[in-house]
């Protein structure tokens, strides 16, 4: 993937960043986003050439797509939009801020950007939406209840466009990203295993949106993982 027009939300930390490092090096043009701005800085100066940033948080609705038509402005047009802000937490004590906060970003701001970008390629007539969801969101879980129900969420909402983008008749993608563990802060599960670095798990994500994928497991053992999950009878699942 090179000389393409390339947005990241969430780009200050984790999987975004690291897919940002890779695809700058490609001859890519990004523009990166997040929260943290001084992340965002460090990241242009590190990179320089081909870096616009734009500090924003995707849960404020009413300003997140005007800081997003001037990025695409900045950028001079879009090819692709990956979106990988997300939120994670243990919440066993069913403490509804935590389940407030992962709602606002997991879902509504996930939404909002989703929707913003879908109606751009849709009028352009042309363009490649992704965006990460989990392997959580497959089934629910006790001790995050609102990060999986928000993962199953976008997996949906994802699998809803990639349907309304077939009947479009246009040169649009639509992906979803399903990681399983991933070196990363977001990774706050008691239990892991098969935990993947970082830089592998975004080498191939690439591999899969160059292969214009509809969804791929990340990484890709995690295939078989999701199937397991899916055929589990809920009598069983939930005495785990």
């Amino acid at each position: 993937m090179t000389g393409k027009k390339i947005i990241i939300i969430g780009a200050s930390s984790g999987i975004g960043r690291s897919l940002a490092a890779l695809l700058v090096t490609k001859g890519n043009i990004l523009g990166i986003t997040g929260r943290r701005r001084a992340l965002l800085d460090d990241f242009k100066n590190k990179y320089s050439k081909n870096i616009y940033t734009s500090s924003f948080d995707i849960k404020e609705t009413s300003t997140c797509q005007q800081y997003l038509e001037e990025l695409v402005q900045q950028l001079g047009g879009l090819d692709l939009l990956i979106i990988t802000a997300g939120n994670g937490e243990i919440n066993e004590s069913l403490d509804f801020s935590v389940e407030n906060e992962m709602i606002a970003l997991n879902v509504t701001g996930f939404t909002c950007v989703a929707d913003w970008a879908f109606n751009f390629f849709q009028q352009q007539g042309y363009g490649h939406l992704a965006g990460i969801s989990s392997i959580a969101g497959l089934r629910g879980s006790r001790q995050a209840p609102a990060y999986s129900a928000t993962k199953a969420y976008q997996i949906r909402y994802l699998e809803s466009l990639q349907q309304k983008a077939f009947h479009q008749q246009k040169r649009m993608i639509v992906t979803n990203i399903c990681p399983g563990f991933v070196d990363t802060p977001m990774a706050k599960s008691p239990v892991k295993f098969w935990v993947a670095p970082v830089d592998k798990a975004a080498k191939q994500i690439i591999q899969a949106l160059d292969r214009k994928k509809s969804t791929v497991y990340i990484t890709h053992r995690w295939k078989m993982i999701a199937w397991l999950y899916r055929c589990l009878p809920s009598f069983i699942y939930k005495r785990l």
